[in-house]
């Protein structure tokens, strides 16, 4: 009758809870799910996409009309609310949204979005694929982590209109938290050996470095609106429930200690790097970032007990294996 104690949902469960009883706000998180509809190869052929890359193409994204429609219905009768879509900048790419909400239900509707779109590549005779890095030259698959801090009455505490890139105090130190603990977090969510390859594919909007900025698209948490962060290092084969899960404590431990994330990053991180500027980056494969997480004793507390052995024991083995 006890709790199974390598249960990623579980353990979220009671981190949320833990976190928004200590602090008394509310944590409220969405998540980007891109990931690629593929043509279903013959024996020993290399799979296509769908659609071109062209991002944000109408075309593109009406050429998968039929497929989008069957996901959103799907979606709406299993309690998702689609609210918008878009054709990204890779093979057959799509990217459909559903609002923010409770860390536990969004790990929970993403896991179910993941299913539908098994279910409907299916009836249509294709491949969903949520590889992070099925081609190079183009853009990967990533998940990015948009969330936000509110109180009883629904103010976002995380936003200060005169602040730097509109951040309050709390919403700097919370920032700082992810950015102190930048290797481990990297671990979980992007937690496969088909990972890295997103990061090394240079020049493709994959958080490579270790850096924040206002609406910055080449940094790995970007404020992306008044009080509202997106994490961008998540792609599409993490684990929501342990993501999730492991992004609480790091922002708690920033909150607690204080830290300053330091000055938003100005100008595009690659003409920077052309300037010379140097800049901590991610590491170079899941080895690597499995000896961050193992260094970080606080993200391993996100995975208390047997999960963290658990997951040690398999992206140990999968890395080895490769």
């Amino acid at each position: 009758g006890e709790l199974l104690d390598a249960d990623p949902r579980q353990n979220l469960k009671r981190i949320a809870h833990e976190f928004e009883t200590e602090l008394g706000l509310q944590f409220l998180i969405g998540i980007e799910p891109e990931m690629m509809w593929l043509k279903k190869p013959e024996p020993g052929q290399v799979p296509e996409g769908v659609t071109k890359p062209y991002c944000y193409h109408i075309h593109q994204f009406e050429e998968l009309r039929p497929v989008l429609m069957d996901v959103v219905e799907y979606g709406q009768a299993l309690g998702l609310d689609m609210s918008y879509g878009d054709h990204e900048d890779a093979p057959g790419q799509l990217e459909l949204n559903f609002r923010f909400d409770r860390p536990v239900t969004t790990a929970d509707n993403i896991t179910t979005y993941r299913q539908i779109c098994a279910a409907v590549a299916r009836k249509h005779g294709l491949l969903a694929s949520f590889m992070p890095k099925p081609f190079t030259g183009v853009s990967a698959n990533g998940h990015h982590h948009h969330f936000t801090l509110m109180d009883d009455k629904g103010n976002n505490v995380f936003h200060d209109p005169d602040g730097v890139a509109e951040l309050s105090d709390r919403g700097r130190h919370f920032l700082g938290g992810l950015l102190d603990h930048f290797g481990a977090l990297m671990c979980i969510g992007n937690p496969s050996v088909n990972s890295y390859c997103r990061m090394w594919d240079f020049g493709f909007w994959a958080p490579v470095y270790k850096n924040w900025g206002w609406q910055n698209r080449t940094c790995t948490v970007r404020v992306a609106a008044g009080g509202r962060f997106e994490y961008r290092g998540v792609d599409s084969s993490c684990n929501p429930y342990l993501t999730i899960a492991a992004l609480l404590e790091a922002g708690l431990d920033g909150l607690k200690r204080e830290v300053d994330p330091g000055p938003p990053q100005e100008g595009n991180t690659y003409d920077l790097l052309q300037e010379g500027v140097e800049l901590e980056r991610v590491p170079e494969s899941l080895g690597a970032a499995l000896e961050a997480l193992e260094r970080d004793e606080l993200i391993r507390g996100a995975m208390p007990g047997r999960l963290y052995d658990v997951f040690k024991h398999y992206k140990r083995d999968e890395w080895e294996r490769y």
